[in-house]
């Protein structure tokens, strides 16, 4: 079976790789342009073009600014594929390019749809706090993330659990299942069933000012905010330091249970906590910070923090 393989991402390299160890025939790759990153500003490769070059022999590899524009049409038809494979690629893909391949084109997305269609489903459901995520393998039709469903597999979501791990957690799930549909498509298209639209939700692209900490909200909706957007873009919230205004980056908190008078945003002295900041938040609840990063130093736990700063010099 001809595969031509649609991925941008780390998630999606890690896929690809994984389908060429099964022996998945994959015939050509795409992936998005190479874009200026760092300090130098030159174009760094994608991870999916890094893994299609690096296989023996290196895969053909094509970056088109707008994959379905009419003029790339023949390039991809001149491969003859059986199935167009997508994961994670970037880019709404239209009706002429999802009717090109024999038996279709599937994707596979990082969650339990149809909950969470989108660019940031991993994010998302962290951030609203949901037990179980996973993966679906689906149909692609037009409009976004919205095809019949050939199969799924569910992953829990611990309630520390980062997106980095459960990103990870989700590539590994992933791989296998995707696996299976695809092989499933050598005795014919596989049976699926349509997804339910009253239970559809969306996950938009994760904004920077997003992940700005309110400590007028909750403690559990921040404590899921911050592990939502580890490793990145990354929660953060503005402290003043000795009358300076700075950035503050938080990478892990924990859920404290106390009882306390102090209002959202005091930095509390708790006998029981002598170490990291605890700072409160709405409703009597508080929060432990275990990792944080002041803008111009290294990650460090907030007990580190105060100790070339102490705690009176520092205000939320």
């Amino acid at each position: 079976m001809r595969v031509v393989f649609f991925g941008t991402p780390l998630f999606a390299a890690e896929v690809l790789n994984f389908l060429l160890a099964n022996g998945v025939d994959v015939v050509a790759v795409i992936s998005k342009p190479d874009r200026p990153k760092g300090r130098s500003g030159h174009p760094v490769p994608t991870f999916v073009k890094q893994a299609a070059l690096m296989h023996e022999p290196p895969l053909p590899i094509h970056q088109p600014e707008i994959v379905s524009d009419l003029s790339f049409a023949d390039t991809l038809k001149a491969y003859d594929a059986d199935l167009f494979v997508v994961v994670a690629y970037g880019e709404i893909i239209k009706k002429h390019l999802l009717e090109m391949p024999r038996l279709g084109c599937i994707n596979l997305h990082a969650s339990l749809l149809p909950k969470y269609r989108g660019a940031a489903p991993i994010q998302r459901s962290i951030m609203a706090g949901e037990t179980e995520s996973g993966v679906t393998v689906i149909h692609m039709v037009r409009k976004m993330d919205a095809g019949d469903m050939i199969a799924k597999a569910v992953v829990p979501i611990d309630p520390d659990t980062t997106y980095g791990e459960l990103e990870k957690a989700l590539c590994e799930v992933g791989k296998q299942t995707l696996l299976d549909v695809i092989r499933s498509f050598g005795e014919g298209i596989p049976p699926s069933t349509s997804q339910d639209e009253t239970e559809m939700t969306l996950a938009p692209k994760i904004e920077l000012e997003e992940c700005e900490i309110d400590w007028s909200l909750p403690a559990q909706s921040l404590h899921n905010l911050v592990r939502g957007v580890n490793p990145h873009p990354g929660a953060w919230c503005f402290v003043t330091v000795r009358g300076e205004k700075k950035r503050l980056k938080v990478n892990r908190t924990r859920l404290i249970t106390t009882d306390h008078d102090g209002q959202p945003g005091d930095i509390l002295n708790l006998q029981q906590h002598k170490g990291n900041l605890i700072v409160a938040s709405d409703g009597g609840q508080a929060l432990e910070l275990l990792e944080v990063q002041l803008e111009g130093k290294k990650p460090m736990s907030s007990e580190e923090l105060t100790r070339g700063i102490p705690r009176q010099e520092l205000k939320f």
